[in-house]
């Protein structure tokens, strides 16, 4: 069938885009499995004391459920990424934002963004802990120092990056700077803001595991895994290891839900 028949035909086009979620799914759920067979059938050929299979890390994850260790560790951990996340978030759009409307604080500000974003985030974090203290102050500032970059300069190209011609329509119907700002950049740049805000789920996460490693001795995520290492409970350390991968599949997945939502236009083509 050609493209043209299948464009006359809605029915037919509803169906194959039904079809193609449903594929893409089955192809992440396999690979999934795929990779849990091959470890659990290789994990007894290593030493235990390095490799434990995905059996007993399920046994381990159903332990530290019931005594609860793992939901105090999610909690805490939990807490100061979204702190951490809502000030990057926060600081990235505004910054973003103010860098793309006046060209002078863009000057002001390009020197300091290029330099604290080229620098490994992980060498400012024991600062924050010489200036915060050792409470969770520091790790929700490490979180907001990995995760901001992303969103700021993904917000401020975004914004650049809007079509000239619409902003020459708006302004020939004499619209004022806040509609202009309302009505076309801020809806124009949605696509690049929310692809800023998922580059920066995934360094949120690092900068929350590594700030529980160098900062402070607590009960998150990041110290179970320095507990498990000490004592080599491999399948105790592999648990906060995947929470926090599966924290990172549901955030950015909320987010491409919510990108569906509020920008469908950057999705009509798929």
């Amino acid at each position: 069938m050609s493209p043209r028949e299948a464009i006359g035909r809605p029915g037919i086009v509803g169906r194959r885009r039904l079809r193609l979620p449903a594929r893409a799914w089955w192809l992440r759920i396999g690979s999934v499995l795929v990779v849990l067979v091959v470890w659990q059938l290789t994990a007894p050929l290593v030493n235990p004391l390095f490799l434990r299979p995905p059996s007993a890390v399920v046994s381990a994850f159903v332990e530290l459920s019931r005594d609860g260790t793992l939901p105090r560790a999610i909690f805490e951990s939990l807490r100061n990424f979204l702190f951490g996340f809502a000030i990057a978030l926060a600081a990235g759009l505004a910054l973003g934002i103010a860098a793309a409307r006046w060209r002078s604080f863009e000057h002001l500000t390009d020197p300091w963004v290029a330099a604290l974003y080229s620098l490994p985030s992980v060498a400012l974090v024991p600062f924050l802990s010489l200036w915060l203290g050792v409470g969770n102050a520091p790790k929700v500032a490490a979180i907001a120092l990995f995760a901001v970059f992303p969103v700021l300069v993904n917000t401020q190209q975004g914004v650049r990056l809007v079509d000239p011609e619409l902003l020459e329509v708006a302004r020939s119907f004499c619209s004022s700077e806040r509609r202009l700002w309302l009505h076309v950049l801020i809806p124009g740049a949605l696509p690049m803001i929310f692809a800023g805000i998922r580059l920066a789920i995934p360094r949120a996460l690092v900068g929350m595991i590594v700030a529980e490693f160098l900062i402070s001795f607590g009960n998150g995520l990041g110290s179970l895994i320095i507990v498990y290492q000490n004592v080599f409970r491999v399948d105790r350390m592999f648990v906060p290891v995947i929470v926090v991968a599966v924290m990172g599949v549901i955030f950015i997945g909320a987010v491409q839900w919510l990108e569906r939502r509020v920008a469908p236009w950057a999705h009509r083509e798929q």
